[in-house]
């Protein structure tokens, strides 16, 4: 299945494969597929999670085989089903699926969020779900089913540990995140790394809101001194939210910095046209508080 649909840049649209386990229907960012296979033998890797099937190598790329069934506690399939070979996080993983059902355009603004009754901060897998006719399709959340299982690939924390000692700055860093786990650990990276002023948002439309806010109160020069969003959001995506605040005159100066999970050659094409002053994966948290530390002129040498 041809997965490579491009979007035009900044239109707050995303592109969804939906697939099926069982009689439970699913669904994946687009951007995130680099293609589908169907099942092939897989060979295991003695001690490893249970959720790893193993590993195999298409053209000559290993590539993990996480069992999706057994990562959300479903019982065991029949053999055959298909590999969703993904990409984020700088990591290649395939997850093995039932069966593909096919490729959904939607807005942003038609993903509903979980509330915190169905999707607990440390245990929710799902990062929102879409009505599709009369059928609803839950988005998983891929990075921390496979950071559950593999902490070493989620944010790499000991980083901020190698900076060293840091000074304290008070200058003023909007943040757009919707995973309240990763907004967490994003917010107590930074103030561990000095930064104390932190405006905290939880999707594009919460952060543009509050940039015009300011900017219509004259202040947001001196309010906001940089942007760091995340790309995958309801509401509003990060791409949007670049293009709003790049094409707008008092915003524009302001150093937007995409910090994603799905930052790969292509989304990092798409992010330059917006005019993003920088982009990082989500492992690197400490390339993260360097790059704001130079675009907004923090030294921090000792």
């Amino acid at each position: 299945m041809d997965t490579n649909i491009l979007l035009e840049n900044g239109t707050n649209e995303l592109e969804i494969l939906e697939f099926t386990l069982g009689d439970n229907h699913y669904g994946i960012n687009v951007a995130k597929i680099r293609e589908i296979l169907s099942y092939q033998p897989v060979t295991p890797i003695p001690n490893t999670h249970e959720c790893i099937e193993g590993i195999f190598m298409p053209r000559d790329i290993m590539i993990t085989v996480y069992d999706l069934r057994k990562c959300l506690g479903l019982d065991t399939g029949e053999a055959g089903g298909l590999f969703i070979i993904t990409n984020f996080n700088q990591l290649n993983i395939a997850f093995h699926v039932d069966q593909v059902i096919g490729i959904h355009r939607f807005s942003w603004t038609e993903i509903i969020k979980p509330d915190s009754s169905v999707n607990i901060e440390d245990r929710g897998i799902s990062t929102g779900v879409v009505k599709l006719e009369k059928k609803l399709i839950v988005i998983l959340d891929f990075e921390k089913i496979v950071t559950d299982i593999s902490p070493e690939t989620g944010l790499k924390l000991s980083d901020i540990d190698k900076l060293g000692e840091r000074h304290r700055c008070d200058l003023p860093v909007l943040i757009s995140e919707d995973s309240q786990l990763l907004s967490k650990l994003i917010t107590d990276c930074l103030q561990k790394a000095g930064y104390s002023n932190l405006i905290v948002t939880t999707n594009g439309q919460e952060a543009w809101d509050k940039l015009v806010e300011l900017r219509d109160k004259g202040t947001v020069v001196d309010d906001v001194k940089c942007i760091v969003t995340d790309i995958e959001m309801p509401l509003m995506d990060g791409h949007r939210l670049t293009k709003l605040c790049k094409s707008d005159e008092q915003l524009r100066d302001i150093p937007l910095i995409i910090f994603s999970s799905l930052v790969n050659d292509e989304m990092r094409r798409k992010g330059e046209q917006l005019g993003a002053n920088a982009q990082l994966s989500k492992p690197e948290i400490g390339e993260l508080v360097q790059t704001i530390d130079r675009l907004i002129g923090v030294q921090n040498e000792e």
